[in-house]
């Protein structure tokens, strides 16, 4: 990866000298980082111990576009711990036995584990690191085709728009259907062709390759296997398997399978379109599998905001004062209204004063019910940071749920930041192809591509999206909020916005390198994310 010199201009927020104390009691002295024109940027591949921790790197000193997260330690929080603040996480659920989260679990103190009482009296019982929503729900559809299927009882204009979308994937789906099965039949054909001159069935893309011939059936029957090969398929019935089942997914869609399901009625026994309801969940904090596989999401998450750092295993979170609060409340589908409103009450109610959501989603039956609670969270002083969404559009012109305005508007709330992703090359590629984007609905960007983290049964992972941009943003207003316990969530979104590093260059939008903008037409700062600068900024306030 190639890394270009730009010409740059950065937010110096602090004068030279003594600046203001720590919230603990330090004083910080260190200038902001500044103007960074003339330095050398890096033109070679990131090492392996770069790539694994570049959203901690410092632009000036590493050439890398993280977030100064090791410069801030090193130079402004060395010895400082702060105030340990509670980081509620409302994703897909968190493996709190993984090594590098155990000891950042929150615990309910209110609750007596196992007993099978509400001994705090907030309506959950046992709820000793958080509450599962979801109860034992895994799959789930898609807001679109529930909103399709329960039309009868929903607003005419949420269903003119579900409906809309619902007939453009029908008519996609038949396209898709008549490809995948002339592939099949292609790779069918071409099998049999290969099995004959080979003499065998099994044999290997070595083999199909390697053959030597001006017969044209077998030249054909190579070419066939080849598309296949270059799309990381080993051998013919690995290509049959994975045709088969895309045709017997669109055939579902076709025949409208995921309009007859419902699993909210059939495993929850709850209906998501009626707020006053008995509490419904539990407190399973990773889902129903006992392999995990399902918190993979949430437990990415958590590693980025507060993996346990410096403990000799796998990764550094963002912060190292913090409790991770588990709401499970997101499944392999959209998320519900309900779940999430109710998540977001659940936190501001028991001590958050960051909520991270890495989930988001096109159309929301019950939006009010979220925008509610937000705006109830804001009241409980809770900070709530979103991701922006991975594909790759100006939100600015469509609109995405949870994001806290209508359709570009005047904000619901001051207390919600919306995080787009960057990428690791600070160029033209800055932003992550597949991040959203808006002047005036993404607020600033953070690392979010090939970021190293916790994933369930002791493992750690590669993963990338909005959704790892949003937990790195929230470790940043956990350490603020740790050092500076007396600014609001409002400051402390203002202190990320204002405080950030920004760039005149020009980048790539939606991954088209023939669409690009100014970087600070992206959002609504202008700016990338810096816990370096945002904790000199706050030592200012």
């Amino acid at each position: 990866m190639k890394y270009s010199i730009l010409k740059s201009t950065f937010l110096t927020v602090a004068a030279a000298g003594l600046l203001a104390s720590c919230g603990s009691g330090g004083a910080i002295v260190s200038p902001a980082i500044g103007n960074i024109d003339s330095t050398p940027l890096k033109t070679q591949a990131l090492t392996d111990e770069q790539a694994k921790n570049w959203k901690d790197m410092d632009l000036v000193s590493d050439t890398i576009p993280g977030m100064s997260v090791n410069k801030a330690y090193t130079e402004i929080l060395k010895g400082e711990k702060g105030k340990t603040v509670i980081v509620a996480v409302i994703d897909s659920g968190v493996d709190v036995e993984h090594e590098d989260l155990d000891g950042v679990i929150w615990t309910n103190k209110g609750e007596i584990a196992g007993n099978g009482k509400d001994d705090d009296n907030n309506g959950y019982i046992d709820d000793v690191h958080g509450w599962n929503f979801l109860g034992d729900i895994v799959d789930e559809n898609l807001e679109y085709e529930r909103i399709v299927r329960d039309k009868a009882m929903l607003p005419a204009d949420v269903v003119a728009k579900a409906q809309k979308e619902y007939d453009g994937k029908v008519n996609v789906a038949t396209l898709q259907k008549n490809r995948y099965e002339e592939l099949l039949q292609s790779l069918n054909e071409a099998d049999k062709v290969l099995t004959a001159h080979l003499g065998k069935s099994d044999y290997t893309k070595e083999e199909v390759l390697g053959i030597k011939t001006e017969d044209e059936s077998i030249i054909n029957a190579q070419g066939a296997l080849n598309f296949f090969y270059v799309r990381g398929l080993s051998s013919a019935q690995e290509g049959r398997e994975t045709l088969t089942g895309l045709i017997d997914g669109v055939i579902g869609l076709l025949n409208g399978d995921n309009l007859k399901t419902n699993y909210r009625k059939d495993i929850l026994n709850d209906d998501q379109y009626v707020w006053d309801t008995p509490v419904y969940g539990n407190n399973e904090y990773s889902g129903p599998d006992p392999e995990k596989a399902d918190a993979f999401h949430g437990t990415h998450v958590a590693g980025i905001i507060a993996a346990e750092r410096d403990n000799g295993l796998g990764v550094n979170g963002v912060a190292n004062n913090v409790e991770i609060m588990v709401l499970r409340a997101v499944s392999t589908g959209d998320e519900y209204d309900k779940d999430i409103a109710k998540a977001i009450r659940y936190a501001a109610d028991n001590g958050a004063k960051v909520i991270n959501g890495s989930f988001g989603k096109y159309h929301s039956p019950n939006a009010q019910w979220v925008w509610d609670a937000i705006k109830y969270a804001e009241t409980k002083d809770v900070l709530f940071v979103n991701a922006a969404g991975n594909e790759g559009i100006d939100t600015d012109f469509t609109q995405v749920y949870p994001q806290d305005q209508v359709m570009a508007g005047t904000e619901i709330s001051d207390n919600f930041l919306t995080v787009g992703a960057l990428n690791f090359e600070y160029g033209s590629g800055l932003l992550a192809g597949f991040s959203n984007y808006g002047k005036s609905s993404v607020d600033v960007f953070a690392p979010g591509v090939a970021i190293y983290s916790t994933a369930p049964l002791n493992e750690y992972r590669n993963a990338g999206g909005t959704s790892m941009a949003s937990p790195a943003t929230a470790g940043v207003a956990a350490v603020i909020r740790s050092q500076y316990p007396k600014l609001t969530a409002s400051q402390v979104k203002h202190v990320i916005m204002d405080s950030g590093l920004t760039t005149s260059a020009r980048v790539i939008v939606g991954g088209n390198p023939e669409d690009t903008k100014p970087f600070a037409e992206t959002t609504v700062s202008g700016k990338m994310v810096n816990l370096y600068n945002a904790l000199i900024l706050a030592s200012k306030i």
